[in-house]
């Protein structure tokens, strides 16, 4: 998937026009796996067409489970054909949220051999806290040379408290607990959208659900759940990514197909900043400022100012007039882009987890490497704004978040091109 090719950016060109958003990625890759609780076909819809999505379904059919891709349209899941509950790191490896299939699986039929996780290299990620989860329902845990074993005869309900919010941990104990005998309660509960989405989509199967969206999740188990028909949100990233790629380079855009409400503490910084920015309920319009000021951000759970937006909005600062701070609470690994965005003219300093970032009236061109997803995005941002050709390479790590950019990006009228290496 990695290093096939590389990205050229003709900057300096601002983006104009109306785009419309796709599904959201961390509802898809939490949905997919949900699948499974049933032995009833589900179709999914909406879902982007990116390279998380194409690695999950290759697990189900390695799990037997018969899949119906037809990109941009559905996924349909035939979840009657499951014959095994091992995963091996082969496929873990490609992605971070390979590990909803142990809730998944383990919900199901009380077994799941799955190897540790992949995805981007962003910092210590522990699965402690999912794991606590399910032991708290029963199940009994065995590290094999890298393979979580879970085993459950029976799934109880019972109270989970969290030691801190977990997006991760809160999906999986929701896929371990809805068929689980009895009543699950997660405190301290994560409260992003796609969780919402997620206990959506459950009690669309049947499943029992309630307070999604706040820190107290209260779920009912039942035997069965049946198969369903759902359409996933708009992605929340995606959007504060064109939003903030509209602001690089003083643009025009107007983002259609999203949810305004999911958007408001990115809004609120690029208001601060002096961009404007107006909604309407399913769309956003962002209008250029030539003067941008220098803000300070802190990343915090949702509904505070997301990880995954840092780092674009880390590059949209380096142009900003004075000086910035960006402090990152959630992930301690989270800038590896700092280097190459020197490379482009940024100054910018690293202090324990804050960067500090003096504005500069021009950033240029230049031969960059991507280490993560929001990496990604934070590279092609700066080379949207930078002077000259900026040429990206590791794009693959775009392409597991992102649904072909690129063309979205240029049909705004940015200059970009992929070659293969």
């Amino acid at each position: 998937m990695l290093g096939k090719d590389k990205m050229l950016i003709m900057g300096g060109k601002p983006l104009m026009g109306e785009i419309t958003v796709s599904g959201g990625k961390n509802t898809a890759v939490a949905v997919i796996p949900a699948t499974l609780l049933s032995d009833e076909p589900s179709t999914i819809e909406n879902l982007p067409d990116i390279e998380d999505v194409h690695a999950l379904i290759e697990i189900l059919n390695h799990l037997g489970v018969k899949t119906e891709y037809v990109p941009d349209q559905y996924l349909r899941v035939y979840p009657a054909t499951l014959r095994d509950c091992n995963v091996p790191f082969d496929f873990t490896k490609r992605l971070r949220a390979s590990y909803y299939l142990l809730g998944a699986l383990l919900g199901r039929g009380g077994r799941a051999e799955v190897a540790y996780p992949g995805g981007c290299e962003i910092g210590s990620r522990p699965i402690d806290q999912h794991l606590k989860g399910f032991v708290a329902l029963g199940a009994t845990i065995e590290d094999r040379g890298g393979l979580v074993c879970a085993r459950a005869d029976r799934l109880t309900g019972a109270d989970v408290f969290f030691d801190m919010v977990t997006v991760g941990a809160t999906v999986n104990v929701m896929l371990a607990a809805a068929r689980a005998q009895g009543t699950t309660v997660i405190y301290n509960a994560a409260k992003e959208p796609h969780i919402v989405d997620l206990a959506n989509f459950l009690n669309s199967m049947g499943a029992r659900i309630k307070g999604a969206g706040t820190d107290i999740i209260r779920i009912t188990g039942r035997p069965s759940l049946h198969g369903t028909t759902y359409t996933v949100i708009p992605d929340q990233i995606e959007t504060g990514t064109l939003m903030i790629a509209a602001a690089a380079t003083r643009g025009d855009v107007t983002i259609h197909g999203c949810i305004p409400t999911h958007m408001e503490s990115l809004t609120a910084k690029l208001l601060e900043m002096g961009v404007r920015v107006t909604q309407s309920d399913d769309s956003i319009r962002v209008r250029p400022q030539y003067e941008q000021r220098a803000v300070n951000i802190k990343t915090q759970v949702y509904p505070g100012f997301p990880t995954d937006l840092q780092q674009p909005m880390t590059a949209l600062l380096c142009m900003a007039n004075g000086t910035s701070t960006v402090c990152e609470t959630i992930f301690e690994q989270r800038f590896k882009h700092l280097d190459e965005l020197r490379r482009m003219g940024a100054r910018i300093k690293l202090v324990d987890r804050t960067v500090l970032i003096e504005g500069v009236h021009e950033m240029y061109g230049a031969p960059v490497t991507v280490t993560d997803l929001r990496a990604g995005a934070a590279l092609v941002v700066a080379g949207l704004m930078a002077k000259g050709i900026t040429e990206i390479y590791e794009t693959g790590y775009i392409d597991r978040g992102y649904e072909r950019i690129e063309d979205k990006l240029c049909s705004l009228g940015a200059d970009i091109r992929r070659e293969t290496l």
